[in-house]
């Protein structure tokens, strides 16, 4: 099968690296800094899970107006350094998100994006350090099914069970191959598009094999379980504008069934006390990827007229 027109990537980006809690990050960057301003700051774009910054190419290409955006890959993701250990705990992205702001020199309140995991962990960040956001965008990041704590014991054990027998990553025989599995997953990316996202979701190992640029780890359980209470309990302290976007193509009954409603996550975003949302036609849970200039539209209209911040 030949290899689709390469993707014409129009803003390009540059990588640089900062150690944050012993890990090696990577960090992508489109534009300048000094483009940066109170009333057009620095963006900061979150990937999700089995994702890296790069992702966020095809949206920043459509963006109308230059300005500068950073995109870093997760622990354990892309090229940033992976962990070393057998658990990735949902705080230490926390953790690692304050500290690459920090590493950044970004002093200055930002505008957050985030999507899927990254969106949780932005929207729970944008509680915690509500100083340090202008505004935050939440792209499909819906969270996890509330837990009860008779859930407590079998969860325990389940991820004793993975320990000894560690999750292993699918490899493939080309990028083409890479590239198809993506589009199984998602018919809406197209072959282009496809094709360059393949190239940084994964690489050439030896033996001509291609593997995914993440720790097998990730696909891991953890013990502990999602305390929606103080999730929510956090999420009454965020300040900043929130957008929430979604893709019509809705697929939390795909990923949860009735663990997990619509009507449960409405009442959980009304805990956020200044909020817009916006639905992307014709995109599902991979919204940058579907509609990228739709995304760009909704994003800028957002950041040019943030609401504003209670009490002002």
């Amino acid at each position: 099968m030949s290899s689709p027109a390469p993707y014409a990537v129009r803003r390009p980006s540059r990588s640089s690296f900062v150690t944050v809690r012993g890990l090696r990050h990577h960090v992508r960057e489109w534009g300048d800094r000094s483009l940066a301003t109170p009333q057009r700051p620095t963006a900061v774009l979150l990937h999700g899970w089995m994702d890296v910054g790069a992702s966020y190419q095809f949206m920043v290409d459509e963006l109308s107006g230059e300005r500068h955006l950073v995109a870093f890959d997760w622990r354990g993701f892309g090229l940033s350094e992976h962990l070393g250990s057998d658990t990735y705990w949902f705080g230490d992205y926390i953790g690692d998100l304050d500290g690459v702001l920090d590493a950044l020199g970004l002093d200055q309140p930002v505008d957050l994006v985030g999507h899927s995991m990254g969106g949780n962990i932005a929207t729970v960040y944008a509680g915690l350090r509500p100083q340090r956001l202008r505004s935050l965008t939440n792209l499909e990041g819906w969270g996890m099914p509330a837990t009860k704590p008779q859930q407590a014991p079998d969860r325990f054990v389940k991820w004793l069970d993975e320990l000894k027998r560690p999750p292993q990553l699918k490899d493939y025989a080309s990028l083409d191959e890479v590239a198809q599995r993506m589009r199984r997953n998602n018919p809406r990316l197209t072959p282009e598009r496809a094709h360059w996202v393949a190239a940084h979701w994964a690489s050439e190992r030896e033996g001509g094999r291609w593997a995914l640029n993440a720790d097998p780890a990730h696909k891991g359980s953890t013990p502990t379980l999602y305390r929606v209470e103080e999730i929510l309990a956090i999420w009454d302290r965020i300040t900043a504008p929130v957008l929430w976007a979604e893709g019509s193509i809705n697929e939390l009954a795909l990923y949860w069934g009735a663990q997990y409603t619509r009507e449960e996550f409405d009442a959980r975003l009304a805990h956020i006390a200044h909020v817009r949302k916006v639905v992307i036609a014709d995109a599902g849970h991979m919204v940058h990827h579907d509609q990228p200039r739709q995304l760009a539209q909704a994003l800028e209209a957002f950041w040019a007229q943030p609401a504003a911040r209670p009490g002002a």
